[in-house]
């Protein structure tokens, strides 16, 4: 037999790129290619990349100089470069002294079998048109990035909603939806196959929007209904929700159906009525917030999750403020935040000095993060003597003689190790807590 090309994929940024590079996989593996764990092994490394953030991209660069350096021991090794940083700095990437050999942006990954054929052929290789129409929903993911309990399933692709920070919707393109035929048969799949938990993954999952066979429209809500419905034994998740499109329907359905986990992560950004509305957020501080009001009065045990970002440009010292007054009363479980990152060719790089300074920056961040660590801790003590179902995931890194998983509010807990196995539900009574973790003992457990 011809010996396989051995292919290596390296995934930074949202989980958006992850569920991608089990696309590449699939695409690259029907092409004759066998994935590696380790970049030494590999007569092709791809990067899936992000450009959400300068730091981002940063990371990237400094990845390829030590991958230029293994290159040089190795001359037949091919490197290249997929996803938002392959769609934004074509002609930096394709010149230069860490240049690629390849280069293929989100809606591109059909191509990439020619695309490796050009550049065996000695060309430098691109293709970083968007699509108006790509969902790869007949493409059979490679869960290698799986632990075989939980997976990931797009259901759309692109963002319309441009918020002047990102650059998502220069990167990915237009809102597109996959057919939920293909959406529900995937997730049944996944059941079959022993998977436990599911999340629906898109940059705007609330805008999802398809007709059904009989022509008759399809939201997110009835989507959300129908997989629950067609896969009883998963859990499932979903991200990300932008807050314009949060309806009470949507709410309703989490609440109604056990088996939609009772979280929502809903970015905010902000807690400044005029600072969203320089970012282009299409919502004020008090809509924000009655959100939060909707979705804690309809479901009660509902954990919510948040972005933030620290200085954006104009940001004045109320405006922060604000934001520190708004995370306290939407009483967030838990957050992602960052300071404000300019981003060439955005909105805001065009229109908006980026005139805080980085100092003030920093001691904003700070501020914010140490008012997300007592909002968890505070939101986790509430949590003491509760008990929940807990998805196994594995042993605990700090110690053997602990597992941990993750409850319905995608909060972690630990609890002892009695050997479950990844995969197993118990139920848990919290006993203590940390900021960012759950402390219990076993109640009783069971396998689905």
């Amino acid at each position: 037999m011809e010996k396989k090309s051995k292919l290596y994929i390296e995934t930074y940024g949202c989980q958006m790129n992850f569920s991608d590079s089990e696309i590449v996989a699939s695409v690259l593996e029907k092409d004759d290619f066998a994935l590696v764990d380790e970049a030494g092994q590999a007569d092709l490394i791809l990067l899936n990349t992000c450009s959400i953030r300068d730091k981002a991209e940063q990371r990237i660069w400094k990845r390829l100089e030590h991958l230029h350096a293994l290159k040089k021991k190795n001359s037949a090794l091919k490197i290249g470069i997929i996803g938002c940083m392959a769609e934004r700095l074509k002609e930096e990437l394709l010149s230069g002294k860490n240049a690629v050999d390849l280069i293929a942006g989100p809606d591109a990954y059909r191509d990439l079998p020619q695309l490796v054929r050009e550049m065996e052929s000695g060309q430098k290789a691109a293709n970083v048109l968007l699509s108006l129409e790509e969902t790869y929903d007949d493409i059979q993911p490679v869960r290698y990035h799986s632990n075989g309990i939980s997976a990931f399933v797009s259901i759309m692709r692109g963002c319309e909603n441009f918020c002047t920070y990102c650059v998502v919707p220069f990167t990915r393109g237009k809102e597109r939806s996959r057919s939920a035929q293909t959406i529900i048969r995937e997730c049944t799949e996944l059941q079959q196959k022993g998977f436990k938990e599911v999340t629906l993954l898109g940059q705007n999952v609330n805008s999802y929007r398809q007709s059904d066979e009989n022509g008759n429209e399809i939201g997110f809500a009835q989507l959300l209904q129908k997989v629950a419905d067609a896969a009883p034994g998963m859990r499932i998740r979903f991200t990300t929700s932008h807050p314009k499109d949060l309806p009470d329907e949507l709410l309703h359905v989490i609440a109604n159906n056990k088996n939609i986990c009772k979280a929502i992560h809903l970015a905010m950004q902000s807690g400044s009525s005029v600072v969203l509305e320089r970012m282009n957020r299409k919502y004020s501080r008090e809509f924000y917030l009655e959100r939060i009001v909707s979705a804690r009065r309809i479901i009660p045990d509902v954990a919510v999750s948040t972005d933030i970002i620290a200085g954006f440009c104009g940001e004045t010292e109320e405006d922060h403020k604000e934001t520190l007054s708004a995370m306290r009363e939407a009483a967030f479980e838990y957050a992602f935040m960052f300071k404000y990152s300019k981003r060439p060719g955005t909105i805001a790089a065009k229109k908006f000095d980026d005139d805080v300074s980085d100092e003030v920056k920093t001691r904003r961040l700070e501020e914010i993060i140490a008012t997300q660590q007592e909002l968890s801790m505070q939101s986790n003590r509430r949590d003491v003597g509760k008990t929940f179902e807990v998805l196994v995931e594995g042993v605990s890194k700090k110690s053997k003689t602990q597992l941990f998983g993750r409850n319905s509010q995608n909060k972690v807990v630990v609890f002892e190790n009695n050997g479950f196995n990844a995969g197993d539900f118990v139920e848990v009574k919290i006993k203590d807590c940390t900021s960012a973790t759950l402390i219990g003992e076993l109640v009783s457990f069971y396998c689905q």
